[in-house]
């Protein structure tokens, strides 16, 4: 095996730390570390419901790449391709979050190095160092351990397995699996789940999860035709979100749905979408934000009075992502200055008039967003035909062409400061709408649309020292200073307060707020 001098993956300054976590199977960790067993030359995750071995016969490592890179195979029992993934802000761990999407399954080394701005000598040099494994073995890992969810999870032939995990050739597949994990592909085949149509697959997250507040959010905020939130369950009392798929010119459809006693989301998937299944469930993952660390955030942002009772009326709570950047900006475009609930009848008029039908077996799914291409052909009039200004139309076109240049593509080593003056070099993109973007499409967890007349009325109301009985709102100033202490989290801290301004409505449009409340919303 390699020393750890060879394998920087390897963890050693808290093996004890890590080693109380894994005796305590505690969820929190799930993802953080992982556990290689000397005795049995198997890996896995702090929650392997397998009796614990002994300190002296464990090692621990940052990622699944690096546990191999030693030497070990997956645990059969508790999966390691499950744990959610352990994001860290540097350009290491942004690099790699793009290999595990499945960058390099459609590009070589040279080619992924180019895009990120580096060397393939630079790339391979910030790898190794971060994580003890290179770009290519790096991707070989998360490749395998895709596949090996497909083997566990689904029906799906070893040839379409095998090329939906990235692999060029079923030899090369069949030939790495049994050089890595000592067994052939088929021997870790389980009778698959059943239930429902399409394929089901299962993304795992750290608790809590507050899956009624993030649901309620979307619900608010689902385009007519192109996405809905439905109620499932023998009492209908269950609910799931569904949307149409189109990817790398695949068409199809998802469901997502929650499996709370499991700490999982069940993903079912058209058929059709097994080539890009990997790039899909990146985007899924992205959008109910299944990376946080829950008990790390809040443990963080409660620290503030303005915060702490409802980050404990609202546990788990996340900042619900976009499946697709370009439709999130143009929704948030229609969103300017209207209600939560007028955006949502334009963005469904557009979706409508405009967005490419599809065929689904859900009854409210029945089209595509509008591409980049069809929204700039339009003429002006007809775009605004949908109920928005003039102005706004063309803005939609300027926000169109910004993304076909890539300007919604986030680099490895891309901030958040030089993200937002990006986007507001856009006419008709202001600081807000910016703000908007960045924090839920673009994933950056520090970004703040302090101008939000919501986010200031929530911060008014929960602030026991308002400088005015009569003041309803904050200003952007005093929300802005409030919200240093809650950096690096803002995003979750603005989660927060408008979910403050409806309790009992788990984010579905804010109801309980003033129409002049709700402007700047979406």
């Amino acid at each position: 095996m390699n020393t750890p001098e060879t394998n920087p993956g390897r963890l050693t300054r808290e093996a004890h730390q890590y080693y109380r976590a894994l005796a305590a199977k505690d969820s929190r960790f799930d993802g953080v570390f992982f556990t290689g067993v000397k005795t049995t030359g198997i890996y896995c995750r702090p929650v392997c419901a397998v009796r614990t071995p002994r300190e002296s016969s464990c090692e621990f490592f940052s990622t699944a790449a690096a546990a191999e890179a030693a030497g070990y195979r997956p645990c059969l029992r508790c999966r390691p391709e499950l744990a959610p993934y352990a994001i860290q802000q540097n350009l290491a761990h942004a690099i790699w979050k793009k290999i595990a999407d499945g960058a390099l399954n459609a590009m070589n080394v040279e080619d992924f190095s180019q895009q990120i701005g580096l060397s393939s000598r630079q790339l391979r040099r910030v790898l190794l160092q971060e994580f003890g494994a290179s770009p290519v073995e790096l991707a070989q890992t998360q490749r395998l351990l895709f596949a090996k969810k497909l083997l566990q999870e689904t029906c799906l032939p070893m040839t379409d397995i095998a090329f939906a995990a990235g692999f060029g050739s079923v030899r090369r597949f069949n030939a790495l699996f049994l050089q890595r994990y000592q067994m052939a592909p088929g021997s870790v085949r389980r009778a698959a789940d059943g239930r429902g149509e399409g394929i089901l697959l299962r993304l795992a997250y750290r608790p809590p999860y507050a899956w009624d507040a993030v649901i309620g959010y979307l619900r608010g905020r689902a385009m007519p035709g192109l996405e809905a939130v439905i109620q499932e369950g023998q009492d209908g009392d269950q609910a799931a979100y569904v949307r149409s798929v189109r990817i790398q010119g695949i068409s199809g459809w998802l469901k997502v749905s929650h499996l709370p006693q499991k700490n999982q989301l069940l993903l079912q998937l058209a058929p059709q979408l097994t080539p890009v299944l990997m790039p899909v469930l990146a985007r899924v993952r992205q959008q109910f934000d299944l990376e946080a660390n829950p008990a790390f955030i809040q443990s963080h942002l409660q620290q503030d009075a303005l915060l702490a009772a409802q980050i404990q009326a609202t546990p788990g709570l996340r900042v619900p992502g976009a499946f697709d950047s370009f439709e999130l900006a143009i929704r948030a475009v229609l969103g300017q200055q209207v209600s939560v609930a007028g955006a949502t009848t334009v963005a469904g008029r557009l979706v409508q008039r405009f967005g490419d039908t599809v065929e689904t077996p859900l009854a409210a799914i029945t089209r595509h967003f509008p591409t980049p291409e069809t929204i700039i052909a339009l003429p002006i009039n007809e775009l605004a035909g949908i109920g928005i200004p003039a102005t706004r139309a063309q803005t939609l076109q300027n926000v169109a062409r910004f993304a076909l240049a890539g300007g919604f593509e986030r680099l490895p080593d891309s901030t958040q400061a030089t993200m937002l003056d990006n986007m507001k070099s856009v006419r008709g993109i202001g600081e807000w709408t910016a703000q908007y973007i960045a924090m839920r499409a673009l994933r950056f967890p520090d970004a703040f649309p302090a101008g939000d007349l919501g986010l200031q009325k929530a911060a008014a109301q929960l602030s026991p020292l308002a400088a005015s009985p009569a003041q309803t709102r904050w200003t952007e100033k005093q929300l802005l200073l409030q919200a240093q202490a809650w950096s690096p989290w803002r995003a979750y801290a603005a989660m927060l307060l408008w979910q403050s301004l409806n309790t009992t409505d788990s984010f579905s449009g804010h109801n309980a707020a003033s129409k002049a409340v709700q402007k700047n919303k979406v």
